[in-house]
């Protein structure tokens, strides 16, 4: 399908987790973050913070506005024990979603078993929180274990499938993307979600994954039910472009 990109700013607008997870977040920083996830041209679907934040964030919020923290966040280690301990953290302090990391360098390893059994370990104790599992697919590299670890999630029964941390030299790409969302079309497993996080930037960059979303899940799907997009900078332009302030796209080198 094909949109403007004033219906991509408004649909990614709608589908944001606006997300701060830097090591020197600060109270202040969570403060600021939920005041711009209720902007002038509309709310955010989610803010994503760490665990420590989440109490903040929620008081600080309509109940329109989803909360996500994350666990096993960012390492992605093999350690069951960790992420079941940052999901009760999560869940007592009110937050409505939780972002996991995959154990993903295990899954490299050949560890399909554990991992398959981290995950439902942790689809269980997240219940009934909207769990989003990120599958690291930048590390992953290959499309076989991209599509593996995509199964794997859905059969553990996650919402969503997301891409990166945003920590790794290699985040969001539409190749990885196309790879998941088949997986999620194939998967049969009602209507799990997809999210791309990671170097995220501009309508430009968004409209990639809205216009894959639409084509491998259909346009109903171009909602915050079954797309999300994990970043922190992409607002600026989001405004910039309902606002009428946005440079021409030949401008921007498009």
């Amino acid at each position: 399908m094909t949109m403007t990109r004033q219906e991509a700013a408004r649909l990614a607008l709608q589908c944001l987790d606006l997300t701060s997870l830097n090591d020197g977040d600060s109270t202040a920083d969570i403060e600021a973050l939920c005041q711009r996830a209720q902007g002038p041209h509309g709310r955010v679907a989610a803010v994503c913070v760490w665990p420590r934040f989440v109490e903040q964030a929620r008081a600080a919020l309509p109940a329109e506005i989803k909360v996500a923290a994350v666990a096993n966040f960012p390492s992605g280690e093999l350690d069951l024990q960790r992420a079941l301990a940052d999901v009760a953290e999560i869940a007592a302090a009110g937050a409505d979603e939780i972002d996991v990391v995959l154990p993903y360098r295990a899954l490299l390893q050949g560890q399909h078993s554990e991992v398959a059994e981290f995950l439902a370990e942790v689809r269980h104790a997240s219940r009934p929180l909207t769990l989003k599992v990120i599958i690291e697919s930048g590390e992953l590299k290959s499309p076989e274990l991209i599509a593996d670890a995509t199964r794997l999630a859905l059969v553990a029964g996650a919402d969503f499938i997301k891409t990166s941390t945003g920590k790794t030299p290699v985040s969001a790409t539409p190749e990885a993307a196309r790879v998941m969302l088949s997986e999620i079309a194939a998967s049969g497993m009602g209507a799990a979600g997809f999210k791309a996080s990671g170097g995220i930037r501009s309508v430009a960059d968004a409209q990639v994954y809205l216009e894959l979303v639409a084509d491998k899940l259909g346009a109903a799907s171009l909602n915050s039910r079954r797309l999300r997009f994990g970043a922190s900078g992409l607002l600026n332009d989001i405004e910039a472009v309902l606002g009428g302030t946005a440079a021409p796209l030949a401008s921007q080198g498009y």
